[in-house]
């Protein structure tokens, strides 16, 4: 037993003298392990990176929705070339999610920031492939009251997507969804009073040019003019550049009929924000660059002129009516700048159809037309239009709130531009078969001559709902419904030939009517972060 003793005694301390030798080329010190920290300077969420004064901020929101009604695509719009046929698409999922990224430090001239957020966002209607969902919606650095990059427009005031899950069909200005690119630099005055100007993506909707076959003032035999080959639709027909890649007068895609990019778009604001709530003043100026009389650059083109938009905006915090409700409204005025009334449909053209019945509202900044050789041309007429919207938000409950809205958009055409429009739809079924049996105008340019009874401004109004029930502060439910109203351009006789340019129907006429449309909509939507 002694000898057991001994043995045990003699490894451990073998043990001992072993590992205090490995003990010594071991450092005397571990070096501390960098925690990240806390940065409470910009609000919840945010991170010091290691080793840096950034703070950073990780965030997202993923989300799930479903409607019908939308006519396919929640971005055109339910308006959009509506047959409301055998072919449309009336059910519609969309998924979408973003992450976010906010970084911030401290400079001698304020904060440095940049923001970025990324994801998919989908168009589903029964065939979308996944690898057409990428989306990225914001990208912008702001630092001593700069702004550039990829924001929102400054012009921006009444927030459609706060209040309407449907946002993309009501007819506001808003640019929130998608960003908008701008560059401006803001001046804050205390007392919640700031001025904001900015130079911006210009906001185009089409300009439409009624001109001669390859610049000539050819017309038909009914005096209608003919426009160039390409053209296919007054309401969305696609065409292939022309010459030297111009794109031929009488094509009208959205955006088509702009000259390239020569100018942003000027916005400037006046904003206050207090504790009763907000206002806002803005205005901004459009260049209107129209392309050629022609097919080629020889036939000249109009004198570039100046679109220009004023608004105002208000919102009213209503405590009294209930905790955290307010009133919120814009009303909005332009001469050749029409998307900052509705920036949801590029081109602004507004058509439905339901059975033999068809309501239509052609969109432009400005219609031009006639030819240099032939003495008609005439220079861009400016499109006017007007529009409001206004919504209130109610909480039933801390958890239940419902938003209730309403809004109106009209585009007017002056007599010259009427005149166009109207030997415009005349002329796209100029030798086609059924023929037109009425004539809606004739001539070109200063020369065109609208029939009787052909009157191309429309009107669009609408009200709706949303229902909402926050589950916890970061993720909600809500329904929305929504109903809209055309109120048609109109065509002598009220028959629209289906080989003229606003029509939508295969039969040979039919009779133009105002008309309806209704949506209802579904969604599930997840913050990351509250």
């Amino acid at each position: 037993m002694n000898m057991v003793k001994s043995v045990l005694l003699g490894s451990a301390a073998g043990l001992v003298a072993v590992t205090a030798g490995q003990a010594a080329d071991l450092p005397v010190k571990a070096q501390p392990v960098q925690y990240v920290k806390v940065c409470n300077l910009y609000g919840a969420g945010f991170y010091y990176m290691p080793g840096t004064d950034m703070c950073l901020k990780i965030g997202g929101w993923a989300r799930a929705e479903a409607r019908w009604g939308v006519n396919g695509n929640s971005t055109t719009g339910d308006y959009t070339q509506l047959y409301n046929g055998r072919y449309t698409n009336n059910m519609w999922t969309r998924e979408r999610g973003y992450i976010t990224a906010d970084v911030r430090e401290q400079t001698a001239y304020g904060v440095a920031r940049g923001y970025l957020a990324v994801g998919i966002s989908s168009q589903n209607s029964g065939g979308e492939a996944n690898s057409g969902q990428f989306s990225a919606n914001r990208t912008f650095v702001q630092w001593a009251g700069f702004t550039a990059g990829l924001s929102v427009s400054f012009y921006d005031f009444y927030p459609a997507a706060a209040l309407m899950i449907n946002a993309a069909q009501t007819f506001s200005e808003d640019t929130g969804d998608g960003g908008w690119w701008v560059w401006g630099y803001t001046a804050n005055f205390g007392g919640g009073f700031s001025a904001t100007i900015a130079a911006e993506e210009r906001r185009e909707s089409q300009i439409l040019g009624f001109g001669g076959a390859s610049g000539s003032a050819a017309l038909s035999s009914s005096g209608a003019v003919i426009l160039t080959p390409a053209a296919t639709n007054l309401l969305g027909g696609v065409t292939t550049p022309g010459a030297n890649g111009v794109l031929p007068n009488g094509t009208f895609a959205a955006g088509n009929g702009y000259g390239g990019w020569q100018s942003p778009d000027i916005v400037a604001n006046l904003r206050v924000d207090q504790a009763w709530g907000s206002g806002q003043l803005m205005g901004a100026l459009h260049e209107v660059n129209a392309g050629l009389y022609g097919a080629t650059p020889s036939t000249g083109h109009p004198t570039d002129t100046w679109g220009w938009v004023v608004g105002a905006g208000l919102r009213l915090n209503a405590p009294f009516l209930g905790a955290g409700d307010y009133i919120i409204g814009e009303v909005n005025y332009t001469q050749g700048a029409t998307r900052y009334l509705s920036h949801g449909g590029a081109n602004g053209n507004q058509t439905i159809a339901n059975g033999n019945t068809e309501g239509f509202g052609i969109g432009s900044d400005c219609v031009y037309g006639g030819t240099v050789a032939a003495g008609n041309n005439t220079g861009c007429n400016l499109t006017t239009a007007w529009s409001f919207n206004v919504g209130y938000e109610h909480y039933w409950t801390p958890n239940w709130h419902q938003s209730f809205v309403g809004g109106y958009l009209a585009e007017s055409y002056n007599a010259a531009a009427n005149n166009m429009l109207c030997s415009g739809e005349n002329a796209f079924s100029s030798g086609a078969a059924p023929a037109l049996s009425t004539t809606y105008g004739s001539g070109a340019g200063t020369a065109a001559l609208a029939a009787a009874g052909c009157n191309n401004n429309w009107n669009i109004w609408e009200v709706g709902s949303r229902l909402q029930y926050d589950v916890t502060k970061s993720f909600y439910l809500s329904v929305d419904l929504l109903y809209q109203k055309l109120d048609s351009a109109q065509l002598p006789g009220a028959a629209i030939n289906a080989g003229s340019g606003v029509s939508l129907s295969n039969s040979s006429v039919n009779t133009v009517a105002n008309e309806t449309n209704w949506m209802v909509g579904l969604r599930m939507h997840k913050d990351f972060l509250p």
